[in-house]
């Protein structure tokens, strides 16, 4: 039986994300989230029918049309226009995994009662994540502020049996789903519209499930950063504490704790070293990777404060007796953040493919390319350009987002925060570090096949025991792509305790 989990005041967490995805908790609105959402509509409607003047998205148009006044008769029609108008999205499917997160943290942002819904909108929302209703969504269209407009638009389009939704792998048409679950098509009142599409999730989705996927990578690049230490008959010397405890950056010192915990028992750790000095790549990961560490940690930070936020305009305070018109849907933070996190992730990359660029080199007793007969054999030599041309890749894609700012609405959003691209590209670079460490962790594991008799740490020897069941020691050529993407799938289905990963 499934386990719920009650949408509530209580703060989102990643790692309360993370076990409502991996459990497939069912989401239920708890008796406070209820009371909130009918007292923000009942307060809303009657401020309504009391006060004409007006209330920008409530009985006015949108954007630079702010100053038209929309009639009472005309109300639900304004927030169903809005909502088909502004499903102008382009480019890829957002992942599903993403949209059931949209669906998530739009859900709770509404929770709160400063949004003025119908509860039945809500449940619906509420009834949509707990049957997979995955509405058909697209990566390009956000600027960023104002919310994630064209995003957050088609995510709510099924709710009036407009538009595609996936179910089980294949896209539906809304009116088909709705159909099947006996749901009415929901008429949106006043404000609801605005209430969901200003907002961030699309953003804030796309940074969770990168974060949630950065802190499992950043725990991977130290074990096999550890890995090649051995592989490469390292010093350990410059994991020594008091080199970092003069230095003391938080993820700096964790980092170092953590190489010589994986690597505490290796015999060659222990052995007599040739070399005084290694490369950067090797003695300062703790320095390099603590780095990035503390990037993560900034971002989830930042996207803890915003997952648990209200991010649509305007806001409703009953105990003010007051609506107020203002700008939480900007993503700025939301941007700085995305675009701090990809380079930071990045560099994991950059520094794992120069690892890998040095176990390939001939170097420190290690045939030229890690393979027998090297000439005959090309062995390792082209994954490391694979790694090389995503990391390139990388770069590119690091350049940050939130430097640039389009004019929109006729000049009344006069600067955006493209966050929505800062999402997306944070993602990809996520995405393209983990076939890079991947291809580290394979020339790792062979390179220490030329290690033996000589062997590495009783957790490094385990760790790559279950690897050598997937990726194999290569004794001549073969079809490596297939080797790569197995370790990737390694890597993917590596499980970690959510103690470790978020502590």
């Amino acid at each position: 039986m499934q386990e719920t989990h009650y949408i509530s005041s209580e703060n989102l967490d990643l790692p309360i994300i993370s076990t409502i995805l991996e459990e497939n908790m069912l989401l239920e609105l708890s008796e406070e989230a209820v009371l909130n959402i009918k007292k923000s509509y009942e307060y809303l409607h009657k401020k309504i029918d009391s006060d004409k003047s007006p209330v920008y998205g409530i009985n006015t148009g949108f954007g630079s049309l702010c100053n038209v006044k929309i009639a009472d008769e005309h109300l639900s029609k304004l927030q169903e226009n809005l909502v088909k108008s502004h499903a102008c999205g382009t480019g890829e499917f957002v992942p599903r995994a993403i949209v059931k997160l949209m669906l998530l943290l739009k859900i709770q942002s509404l929770s709160y009662g400063y949004s003025g819904v119908q509860l039945e909108t809500v449940e619906r929302l509420v009834a949509f994540y707990n049957n997979d209703v995955l509405p058909v969504i697209y990566t390009q269209g956000s600027l960023g502020a104002s919310g994630d407009l064209a995003p957050l638009a088609h995510l709510a389009l099924p709710l009036l049996g407009v538009g595609e939704v996936w179910i089980n792998g294949e896209i539906v048409a809304s009116e088909k789903i709705l159909k099947k679950h006996n749901w009415k098509p929901i008429t949106l009142q006043a404000k609801e519209g605005l209430a969901l599409l200003n907002g961030t999730q699309f953003m804030s989705a796309y940074g969770v499930y990168a974060l949630l996927k950065a802190h499992k990578l950043s725990f991977l690049a130290d074990l096999i950063g550890a890995t090649s230490v051995d592989a490469f008959d390292c010093n350990m010397s410059p994991f020594n504490a008091l080199v970092h405890l003069v230095r003391p950056h938080r993820g700096q010192i964790k980092t170092a704790e953590r190489i010589l915990e994986f690597l505490e028992d290796s015999e060659i750790g222990k052995s007599e070293k040739e070399s005084v000095q290694d490369p950067y790549s090797f003695r300062c990961i703790p320095q390099v990777h603590g780095a990035s560490k503390d990037t993560i940690l900034f971002a989830h930070k930042t996207f803890k404060t915003e997952i648990n936020s209200v991010t649509d305009n305007p806001n409703i305070f009953i105990d003010a007796d007051t609506i107020i018109s203002g700008g939480n849907f900007h993503g700025q933070p939301l941007a700085l953040a995305l675009d701090y996190l990809g380079i930071a992730m990045a560099e994991l990359a950059n520094i794992s493919e120069r690892r890998t660029y040095q176990l390939v080199s001939g170097l420190r007793g290690l045939p030229d390319f890690l393979v027998n007969n090297p000439g005959l054999n090309s062995g390792f030599m082209i994954p490391q350009y694979t790694a090389a041309s995503i990391v390139s890749q990388n770069k590119q894609l690091a350049v940050p987002a939130s430097v640039d700012s389009i004019v929109s609405s006729n000049g009344q959003e006069d600067h955006v925060s493209m966050g929505a691209n800062a999402a997306t590209k944070c993602l990809r670079i996520v995405d393209n570090l983990e076939t890079v460490l991947a291809i580290e962790l394979m020339n790792a594991s062979q390179a220490l096949e030329f290690r033996k008799p000589k062997k590495s740490s009783t957790l490094v020897e385990s760790f790559l025991s279950a690897f050598r069941n997937v990726v194999p020691f290569v004794a001549e050529d073969r079809l490596l792509a297939d080797d790569i993407h197995a370790a990737v799938a390694y890597i993917q289905s590596f499980s970690i305790d959510r103690e470790v990963l978020f502590g």
